[in-house]
């Protein structure tokens, strides 16, 4: 480097090295500000390890003396604030924060001033001081004894998970001048105690059956470690399995399950014998069943006195008037009395009531009838909820086209519309954000979208016959009705949408979902038609004025003169059969992009109507406590406009790129395809469940037919974006296939098939912070080949997919995860060949700020 330039880089980072130098002068400094002679700060905990790092990731959990904590693992900002606080008022305010809230004022402080020796400063606000020392965090005193007590509840952590002769020793390293400690805990974890042989004794042949069917689920193993956490699981399993299958009060001292370990020959290798008794008689278990089922709906539960009794199948209800029809109570009750006792049920019950939106739980018995060991009673209190709700909100989102925005809403609910505990909600909402400019693919413009959505639930399917055999109440069946318009301006023109459908929900269990939409029915009409080239200059600028002049310069003429317009030149070039056989090279290059302009052009201009049937099927174990290793399915299926064809007539053009006749409803187009969806996610969990390896895996494939070439707008697919392939952003130029499209066209290319493939590791570093290393794949292609090699063909796919890897760092604020993600481009498959493979070309990664997983 010569000494111009090495001027110039000390020239332009001085201020990081300032910074920088500051930072560690206040960290050497000043953290031992307040810590009194003969004292040490405690600033470490180092753990090593002899023979073994099992359990490694929980046993500084068990230390009781942690240095003070670190933002970002870097610098102990809140111990800085503390001791940025005047020493001499410490104790004083250390007692002032004892006192509650509400009496905590200035003549609290007052006194304690005058208590501590300090009446100058009586009347003094002290703001400053009171926030440093109520933010900050007082450093941390090495406190000896505690080193030893944290040493031996580390040891008895260790032998709970079955290593019984572990040893932890325990070392102080003092630094006097610096008045700093640090502490090395010494772990050695010897063998561990394993499980020889596993038997179990079970008296109650009927609970034994029950315990055998599911034998295989069993937390516990011949040849595992004896770890007392395996043993709670399995007392915990085996107490819920039990309970699902009738026996109410299973295990309700947790003495009735216990563990034996024979160590009478060995320490080591030791067997295990579960027994199961309900006492030391061996009383046989009883199954429990249902009897009373009693609903109160009234406002307080003191009413109970006033109510009307009521009763149906089963159930009796009592009611302070007829608001609520009997029927729609006893929909969510899903408990039958002489039914044998399923706390699924139990479970499942409160679920609905709560789901209804239409009550208050505010008060709930359930209980051995008096005298009885096995009938159980059941009662609920229900108080109804306001007859209307108005809310207002406001949310930040994330999209892939819109990115962050901010998103405002109203909504009206009026409860128990037809006394049948329906719902009608009308809301009014809207999203602005940016958008990636289509006139300047490097810059952002403001974008925006406003909905009226009005939404009538039912607690039931509406369908004309009886559906209780065919669909059980416990699938907690529900539909809804919805109806809106929307106003959107985003990525070229804006759009004006209608929407309406009829939906129907059934959950199979707490795992599967099924969902059907009837005459799902979308009306996208596009605003600004003729300003296409307004919003799109690359296409005008490098693809349809040069395909003009090229194609006869007499029409080129003719267009700039006005007495022809755009289309129609477009349209005479596409129907012009023998000039198009005549072109190679650039020519054919010039006329590729130009056609591909045109479908782009059509997409982003067309009117669409799309009436669908749609079919939902959800099967989710993310979050289920007994899924150590969870898997997610989302498929979807979709079919359109088929009942259109019966009543349309009239027909126009579909567009110039494809000239395709098409029948029209009330001079709009209608749409024909069928779309099939297939989400699919394993996730596997390591190290005690936390470290995650997810997998997906997206398939898609839309087929139009009848009255379409192309798929509509909003049924298309496109690649990028920070929950697909994460190292091109939106509409960045990846597709469709390894076409060599000029990229300033290709950017908004969308198609009927798309592939993706994502693997991300996720790694926690705190409870607050999490770190990932990814790898994505994927790219879109079309059904058949669009004249520049975009056809989806088994034997090529591979070598066109488009790949990008990364690492992302996670931080999780109370129920919100941010999330940043650093993209590199690894193979592009729109480069030409040779030139395809880019990791390294570039240090620039593709930046992704999202909220939440991106799956």
């Amino acid at each position: 480097m010569s000494g111009k330039h090495f001027g110039n880089y000390l020239q332009k980072y001085h201020i990081f090295f300032s910074v920088a130098t500051s930072l560690g002068v206040l960290y050497g400094c000043s953290t031992t500000k307040k810590v009194p002679d003969g004292d040490f700060l405690l600033v470490k905990n180092n753990f090593k390890y002899e023979d073994s790092k099992a359990h490694s990731d929980e046993l500084p959990d068990y230390v009781g003396q942690k240095p003070n904590r670190k933002a970002f693992f870097l610098f102990p900002v809140r111990l800085w604030m503390y001791n940025a606080a005047n020493p001499k008022y410490d104790t004083m305010l250390a007692e002032y924060m004892t006192y509650p809230r509400e009496i905590r004022n200035r003549e609290l402080r007052d006194s304690l001033l005058i208590k501590y020796g300090m009446p100058e400063d009586v009347g003094k606000n002290l703001f400053v001081d009171r926030f440093l020392h109520t933010i900050g965090q007082p450093p941390v005193i090495l406190d000896q004894s505690k080193t030893e007590s944290s040493a031996d509840v580390i040891r008895k952590r260790l032998v709970y998970r079955g290593y019984w002769d572990a040893d932890v020793k325990f070392k102080h390293n003092l630094d006097s001048a610096a008045k700093k400690a640090t502490v090395d805990y010494l772990v050695k974890h010897r063998d561990p105690t394993i499980i020889s042989e596993y038997y179990y004794d079970i008296p109650d042949p009927k609970v034994k059956e029950i315990y055998e069917s599911q034998y295989q689920k069993s937390h516990i193993l011949a040849g595992d470690i004896l770890d007392q956490t395996k043993l709670e699981e399995e007392v915990r399993r085996i107490t819920q399995q039990m309970r699902d299958n009738g026996y109410y009060k299973f295990n309700s001292s947790n003495e009735e399950i216990y563990f034996t370990a024979d160590t009478l020959l060995s320490r080591k290798n030791v067997p295990l014998v579960m027994d199961v008794r309900k006492d030391s008689m061996g009383t046989p278990y009883k199954k429990a069943t249902i009897g009373d089922i009693k609903v109160h709906v009234l406002e307080k539960l003191s009413d109970t006195v006033d109510t009307v009794k009521d009763s149906l199948r089963g159930i009796t209800f009592y009611k302070l008037d007829d608001q609520y029809k009997t029927r729609a109570l006893w929909r969510p009750i899903i408990l039958e009395t002489g039914k044998v006792y399923d706390q699924r049920n139990f479970d499942l019950t409160k679920r609905n009531i709560s789901s209804m939106n239409n009550f208050n739980i505010i008060d709930y018995k359930e209980g051995l009838r008096k005298g009885s060991d096995s009938i159980i009673d059941v009662s609920y209190y229900l108080a109804p909820l306001a007859k209307y709700d108005f809310r207002i909100a406001g949310d930040l989102t994330y999209s892939q086209i819109l990115n962050v925005g901010l998103a405002p809403s109203v909504d009206l609910t009026s409860r128990n519309v037809f006394g049948g505990a329906e719902n009608l909600t009308v809301g009014l909402s809207g999203i602005v954000g940016s958008v990636k400019s289509s006139k300047n693919l490097d810059r952002r413009v403001l974008a925006y979208e406003a909905s009226l959505q009005g939404n009538l639930s039912f607690p039931r399917l509406l369908l004309p016959f009886s559906y209780w055999r065919l669909i059980p109440k416990r699938y907690s069946p529900t539909s809804n009705i919805n109806l809106g318009v929307s106003v959107q301006d985003n990525i070229g023109m804006g759009r004006l949408n209608f929407n309406t459908g009829l939906n129907y929900f059934a959950n199979v269990n707490d795992i599967v979902t099924h969902k059907l939409s009837i005459f799902n029915t979308q009306l996208s009409l596009t605003r600004n038609k003729d300003k296409y080239y307004d919003f799109f200059p690359n296409d005008r600028l490098y693809v349809r004025d040069k395909m003009f002049e090229y194609y006869s310069p007499i029409l080129w003429q003719q267009f700039q003169s006005g007495s022809i317009d755009s289309d129609e030149v477009s349209s005479i070039i596409m129907q012009d059969t023998g000039f198009q056989q005549t072109l190679t090279g650039e020519g054919l290059d010039l006329f590729n992009n130009f056609r591909q302009s045109l479908i782009n052009k059509d997409r982003q201009t067309q009117d669409v109507l799309i009436s669908s049937l749609i079919y939902n099927y959800i099967y989710n174990e993310i979050g289920k406590k007994d899924q150590v290793n969870p898997f997610y399915f989302n498929g979807k299926i979709e079919t359109s406009g088929n009942i259109f064809g019966l009543i349309a007539k009239t027909t126009q053009n579909e567009g110039i790129a494809s000239q395709n006749p098409q029948k029209t409803v009330f001079k709009v187009p209608y749409s024909q395809f069928v779309k099939f969806d297939f989400d699919v996610r394993k996730y596997f969990q390591f190290f005690d469940n936390k470290h995650t390896l997810a997998l997906r895996q997206f398939i898609g494939i839309g087929i139009p037919y009848g009255n379409s070439t192309q798929m509509p707008f909003i049924r298309s697919y496109f690649n990028g974006g920070s929950n697909d392939i994460r190292a091109w952003r939106v509409f960045g130029g990846l597709g469709p296939a390894d076409s060599q499209l000029d990229e300033r066209v290709r950017a908004f290319v969308m198609d009927n098939v798309k592939l993706t493939t994502n693997v991300e590791y996720r790694i926690p570093f705190t409870k607050m912070y999490e770190g990932a290393a990814f790898v994505d794949a994927g790219n879109i292609w079309s059904l058949k080949d669009s004249g520049f090699g975009d056809q989806f063909k088994f034997n090529k796919f591979l070598s066109q997919m488009g790949v990008g890897a990364g690492v992302g760092l996670r931080i999780n604020v109370a129920y919100l995860t941010f999330r940043l993600d650093a993209a590199w481009k690894v193979h592009d498959p729109n480069k030409p060949l040779g030139e395809r493979w880019v990791i390294g070309s570039t240090w620039k990664p593709t930046l992704n700020f999202a909220f939440g997983y991106p799956f």
